[in-house]
């Protein structure tokens, strides 16, 4: 039987200015099983992007809990979180999020470097190989279409293999083509490597894709088919 990957548990978000409190999460609660695909949908300003992020430990929730491999992210020290956070999950952004002054080679051997792996140069040579950018090792991301950068971003997020792959909105800055082509091949590394899937999209076809669909509106999950 599949272990709990992911357990989110009674999550709220508030945020309060000088005009009041806005109340962007309310009473979030589901699980993941590891090697699960799920996409969470809703509409912008529904609160996807912000859920994913306290599920990363990136942001705190006001109040709830957020356990990743079984262990609570927010009863732990910023320090231990983020070395979870490094050994646990891979994130894929709509921006890319690659480092301008490495090449792609190296974006994708950073992580890696940072987790003390070894052969880190040939590790990354072959999962840029896996992802069609052979030829373009060398290359910088100002030199790459958005299509190869989001195939470097991917390459860099499997690399390391981790247990949950975090992808908000992968294919948002890309065109229909391209980002069916980017979609495919995260989903097929995503198979090959037993990885758990949970991403944020508003895209229907690609929520469609996974095994089940959490819907937010208003901060609220409304639908969550199993």
């Amino acid at each position: 039987m599949s272990e709990v990957i992911i357990s989110v548990e009674h999550v709220f978000k508030s945020v309060t200015d000088a005009t009041g409190t806005l109340e962007i999460l309310q009473d979030i609660d589901f699980a993941l099983q590891s090697r699960e695909t799920a996409a969470i949908v809703g509409a912008s300003g529904s609160g996807k992007s912000t859920l994913l992020s306290i599920i990363a430990g990136l942001d705190t929730p006001s109040q709830g809990t957020v356990r990743l491999a079984g262990q609570d992210l927010f009863a732990m020290s910023e320090d231990d979180r983020a070395a979870l956070r490094a050994e646990k999950l891979g994130f894929v952004f709509q921006s890319f999020q690659l480092l301008g002054n490495l090449t792609a080679l190296e974006n994708v051997m950073l992580p890696l470097e940072l987790a003390g792996r070894r052969q880190a140069r040939k590790l990354a040579t072959e999962m840029l190989a896996r992802v069609g950018l052979a030829e373009r090792l060398g290359h910088y991301p100002k030199v790459l279409s958005g299509g190869e950068q989001q195939r470097v971003a991917l390459a860099r997020a499997f690399v390391v293999q981790p247990a949950v792959l975090l992808a908000d909105e992968p294919t948002g800055s890309l065109d229909f083509a391209t980002g069916e082509k980017v979609m495919s091949l995260m989903f097929e590394l995503n198979r090959e490597l037993g990885t758990t899937l949970l991403l944020v999209t508003h895209d229907r076809v690609m929520a469609e894709r996974c095994m089940r669909s959490i819907t937010i509106e208003a901060g609220r999950v409304v639908t969550q088919p199993t």
